[in-house]
Formats: C-alpha cells, sequence, structure tokens
C-alpha cells in the first residue's frame, strides 16, 4: 500500500528559467509597446492635416468664413435736396420686398401681377402703401413721406405696365400755377 512518491517536475518547460530572463520579459513587455505608441504618433503627426485637394485652412478660405455677414452705409442727404424721385424711394425701401416678391409682394416688372392692383388707381395703390395693406407695413416699414411713397408707388406700377404720372412736388406745382 505504499504509493510511489511523484516528482515535481511534469516533463513542461518554458522559455524563462531565470528570474535575470523574467525580468528582461517584463520590461520589454512595457518598454516596446511605449516605443511602438511614441513612433506612431510621431508619424501622424508628422504628416499635413490637410485633405488631398483641400484649401480649407488657407488664408483667403478664412478670411471668407469670419467676414461679417452685412455692412452699415451710412447717406447722407442735405436738408435741401427736396423729396425724393420715385426710383429712389423704391429702391431705397421697397426693393427690399417687391424684387424678390416677399410675402406675396406683387414683383418689380410683373406685368400679370400688377394688372388688376393698377385699375384701382394710383390713389388707392398710394393709400395701401402708406397704411399697410395685408402683409406690408405702413410706409413700407420706413420713414418716408407721402409724397415719396406715392412716387415710388408710381414707378413700382409703372414697371408693371401703368401710365401713371409721378406726382410732382407741391412747391414745384406752386411755382408753376399763374
Amino acid at each position: 500500500m505504499s504509493q510511489a512518491p511523484q516528482s515535481q517536475e511534469s516533463g513542461h518547460q518554458g522559455p524563462i528559467s531565470t528570474p535575470q530572463q523574467l525580468m528582461v520579459a517584463v520590461a520589454a513587455a512595457f518598454i516596446i509597446p511605449v516605443i511602438i505608441i511614441v513612433l506612431l504618433v510621431m508619424y501622424v503627426s508628422s504628416q499635413s492635416q490637410h485633405a488631398a485637394g483641400s484649401n480649407a485652412l488657407s488664408a483667403q478660405a478664412t478670411a471668407d468664413r469670419i467676414m461679417p455677414v452685412g455692412t452699415v452705409q451710412i447717406k447722407l442727404v442735405s436738408a435741401n435736396a427736396g423729396p425724393r424721385k420715385g426710383e429712389e424711394a423704391y429702391k431705397a425701401q421697397c426693393a427690399a420686398c417687391h424684387d424678390a416678391g416677399m410675402l406675396g409682394a406683387p414683383k418689380f416688372g410683373d406685368a400679370a401681377a400688377w394688372s388688376a392692383r393698377i385699375g384701382q388707381g394710383l390713389a388707392t395703390l398710394a393709400s395701401h402703401a402708406m397704411k399697410g395693406f395685408n402683409a406690408m407695413p405702413a410706409q413700407g416699414g420706413a420713414d418716408l413721406t407721402d409724397l415719396e411713397i406715392t412716387r415710388a408707388v408710381a414707378f413700382l406700377a409703372n414697371a408693371g405696365g401703368a401710365k401713371f404720372e409721378e406726382p410732382a412736388a407741391p412747391a414745384a406745382e406752386a411755382a408753376s400755377a399763374p
């Protein structure tokens, strides 16, 4: 009933057999990946950051991205200049909506859109422009005189096929009356 003594050796032997080999293997397991990571970072950061054919970081592209959206222009008008002509008043205020046809505004020069309106007459159209009509605010949202608004309406309607005469300034009418 005696058993044979079992040996400590199982017949399997690994590549590391001494403590010195174990220390070298542990050091290599940390140092080699660190060196590989450092080399990869250096490789990636040394290449150009631009995509092929891209000029996204050029001086012109940067200037285009940060340019102002709008500008303010101050136009000094002499106090003796008198009321604006129809085209000037139209360009100063009315063109913003009527050139693009915003909110159903009849477009400049669109005879089909203006035909029914022209039949109402200059006085009615000027009244609508002064007091506001549908989506259009009173005076088109500007600070124009009644004469300037009437002149702008005449100019706008004439571009759509009307034959309205631009009203004269009251001083000019008084000076021309005998």
